[in-house]
């Protein structure tokens, strides 16, 4: 289930505050930060976004 566009509008990557991809349609859903050195990914659990960095996973 895709977020809310307003939604997405306002998030940002706690990390380094950069927009976040919405990539919540895929099986494991989650958003992904757009930062070029930071990139990561964090989940979306039952439809709410967890932007917790200790929660992200690194990119591969």
């Amino acid at each position: 289930m895709p977020l809310e566009a307003g939604l997405l509008e306002i998030l940002a990557c706690p990390a380094c505050h950069s927009p976040l991809d919405d990539r919540s349609a895929a099986d494991s859903p989650e958003l992904v930060c757009t930062g070029m050195d930071c990139r990561l990914a964090y989940p979306v659990r039952d439809g709410i976004p967890v932007l917790l960095v200790d929660e992200a996973r690194r990119p591969a």
